[in-house]
């Protein structure tokens, strides 16, 4: 198109490029641009680090933190995997019981703050945890297996991301056009011969996404990792920090943005040319709903242990807690105003965030080319950086940079 607004020429403006176009590229690089200032920071600590810094990148202990961290975010996005498409399936697919509630109540354990879902995890089923004070007297066990190390890690991230992986998935089901279902219906392929040769390959793209998300979660968690006693980067980057070595800290920090970049790479290679976007609102219908038959209330019960396991324990666990703090005499009027801040705070950094997301977004999908493929990369690699990290960049920058901002909500915001 012409560099026009309502039919005027913008002077300075290339022919090709229109004011709305360059307004998204100018919002689009102050993101960015944001977005590097905790990657410059943690890069110039790592630099002061000296010759130490090569030192620590060629111990053995460094690449076996690499391998740790990388191993438990392709277990999770896995694990996740193995649970999130059969839900995803099953909720849009089949007369699976009352399943408008469970798609309703599977993607809530995202609210669950991994610091948070890991410490009931390990309340609730841990060696000395409240199911083995359920089952000591009248079966007489005495210990439980212990939930700590990486299957306590694996199993709490599993059960608190496997949303992210759900959502992406059932979106990509309830926009495919089920002409292609029904096409392989009538060449005698099963039920399940229909989601490995045709679903299965159009949920390529969605798979990527959300199992992206997934593994990036993996890599910047730190409450989970810590109270699950797993050595990841987050924790070792935490431990650094605590003794003062802050180049170190530094140093392993652009090793996890090296890791996530990595990742990025092999799902933009897997991610193939499959579009998710099969059909239109106005094209498609309604799938045909497959009758589970005998499998009807298996399905259920998968369903519910997993809701169960992901929601209603950790809930259940919470309500424990509350109503003994309260027996014992706590007072929840300390609550108020730490209540009140952390909505504010989350509602106001929600739509920051998305009229930051917007702009790249838009570019993204508008404008395909290697600059938006740069900006999705960093957008995404952003996500996997530690809190700590983040929050110690924006200290520095507002120390040194933009004293008015610093300690105030306007900084947070800029964390979040």
């Amino acid at each position: 198109m012409k560099a026009t607004l309502l039919g005027r020429r913008i002077p300075g403006l290339p022919q090709q490029l229109s004011l709305a176009t360059f307004l998204l590229w100018a919002a689009a690089t102050l993101v960015a641009a944001t977005l590097l200032l905790p990657v410059a920071y943690l890069a110039l600590r790592a630099i002061t680090a000296g010759d130490s810094a090569i030192t620590a990148l060629l111990r053995p202990s460094t690449w076996a933190i690499v391998a740790r961290s990388a191993w438990l975010a392709a277990a999770v996005t896995l694990a996740a995997t193995l649970i999130a498409v059969p839900i995803a399936w099953l909720t849009t697919r089949t007369d699976l019981p009352l399943r408008r509630m469970w798609a309703i109540l599977t993607p809530l354990p995202l609210v669950i703050p991994s610091y948070v879902g890991a410490y009931l995890y390990a309340t609730a089923l841990g060696p000395q945890g409240l199911l083995l004070q359920l089952l000591e007297q009248p079966f007489a066990i005495t210990r439980l297996p212990s939930i700590y190390g990486f299957p306590g890690a694996l199993f709490t991230l599993t059960m608190l991301s496997y949303p992210y992986i759900l959502l992406s998935v059932r979106a990509a089901l309830q926009r495919m056009d089920p002409a292609l279902e029904e096409a392989g219906r009538s060449m005698g392929y099963s039920s399940w011969g229909i989601f490995r040769r045709i679903s299965l390959p159009l949920l390529r793209p969605a798979l990527g996404a959300g199992g992206l998300l997934v593994a990036l979660y993996c890599l910047r968690d730190f409450g989970a990792v810590a109270l699950m006693r797993y050595d990841t980067f987050t924790r070792v980057i935490y431990v650094q920090y605590q003794s003062f070595d802050r180049a170190q800290a530094a140093l392993y920090a652009c090793l996890l943005i090296g890791l996530t970049m990595l990742i990025l790479a092999l799902e933009e290679r897997t991610r193939g040319r499959a579009s998710s976007n099969q059909g239109s609102a106005h094209a498609t219908r309604p799938p045909l709903t497959i009758a589970l038959g005998i499998w009807r209330w298996p399905a259920f019960a998968f369903c519910s242990a997993i809701v169960g396991l992901s929601l209603f324990l950790p809930a259940g666990m919470l309500l424990y807690w509350l109503v003994r703090g309260i027996a014992a005499g706590e007072a929840l009027t300390g609550l108020f105003r730490p209540t009140v801040n952390a909505l504010a705070a989350a509602g106001v950094a929600a739509g920051v965030t998305v009229l930051a997301a917007l702009p790249i977004a838009i570019l993204i999908v508008r404008r395909p080319g290697p600059l938006t493929r740069m900006l999705e990369r960093l957008s995404y690699s952003a996500f996997a950086l530690p809190g700590i990290a983040v929050a110690l960049a924006l200290v520095f920058f507002g120390i040194g940079y933009a004293r008015p901002l610093y300690q105030t909500f306007t900084m947070l915001m800029l964390a979040y």
